[in-house]
């Protein structure tokens, strides 16, 4: 009985730390000859604690088309600022600039 709560405290333990990302995709690779598709809305809901920031969804690109990457709440960092995914057109095509914490 021991073993068996003990073993069930472990598993809630470990599933608790697993978080779902999207893909680190080579985005910027595959030259994009078609303009991203306006953002969508989205609510994410309140924030986990405190102080959170949310980082919006934003279009990437994959399989050669379009695919909307979800936003999230993210912890702040210290003296940071997030500076959001957005796409720059250059010449004929288009290119991802990803999102970062400066």
């Amino acid at each position: 009985m021991k073993s068996k709560l003990l073993l069930t405290a472990a598993m809630t333990l470990l599933l608790s730390a697993c978080v779902i990302a999207p893909p680190n995709r080579p985005y910027y690779r595959e030259p994009v000859l078609v303009a991203p598709p306006p953002p969508r809305v989205e609510y994410g809901g309140p924030p986990p604690a405190s102080g959170y920031v949310w980082i919006s969804g934003y279009w990437g690109w994959a399989g050669g088309r379009h695919e909307w990457v979800p936003g999230h709440w993210e912890a702040p960092r210290h003296g940071h600022h997030w500076v959001p995914h957005h796409w720059e057109q250059e010449g004929d095509h288009w290119r991802l600039h990803e999102g970062h914490w400066e």
